[in-house]
């Protein structure tokens, strides 16, 4: 017990100095897609649907292009980092972005196991399914960015 301990601790460790801030948001991430896609296949056969493995293919290259999403905000946040730096402007934080997107993708995959969970037939307390919609539609509202060119020409 002691062993698996330790080398939980040394991975956590590793991925907090590697990620910083992001590493909360990409464990609950991987732990999220596990359940989800668990869930999913669980869930097929209440759903009066067979599992195949074009189904399956599909459904892990949904979980990459999601791991992609996060690369892409990582990138922003290195380029606005980087741009920052050339002016002489210290930001305090690394991965603000890809963190945003992470959590928004968290809410995504706890919505979508909610509702397998649902179809295989387990009462869901009603207050769960509308926490996850309102945290996600807060993320949603605090990062919305308004049309510019659009607003210009309504004037």
């Amino acid at each position: 017990m002691e062993k698996l301990k330790t080398i939980l601790t040394a991975i956590f460790g590793a991925l907090s100095s590697l990620f910083g801030a992001l590493a909360i948001p990409i464990i609950l991430l991987v732990l999220c897609n596990v359940i989800d896609y668990g869930t999913g296949i669980a869930a097929c056969k209440y759903r009066n649907e067979k599992i195949n493995s074009y189904k399956g293919l599909r459904g892990i290259i949904k979980k990459v292009c999601m791991w992609l999403l996060i690369v892409v905000g990582a990138i922003i946040d290195q380029l606005l980092l980087y741009a920052a730096g050339q002016v002489g402007i210290n930001i305090p934080f690394t991965f603000a972005i890809a963190c945003v997107v992470a959590i928004w993708l968290v809410c995504n995959e706890l919505i979508s196991i909610l509702e397998n969970i649902a179809d295989i037939g387990v009462p869901l307390p009603a207050f769960l399914n509308k926490l996850v919609k309102n945290i996600k539609s807060q993320i949603e509202e605090k990062t919305d960015f308004k049309d510019e060119d659009k607003d210009e020409s309504e004037d």
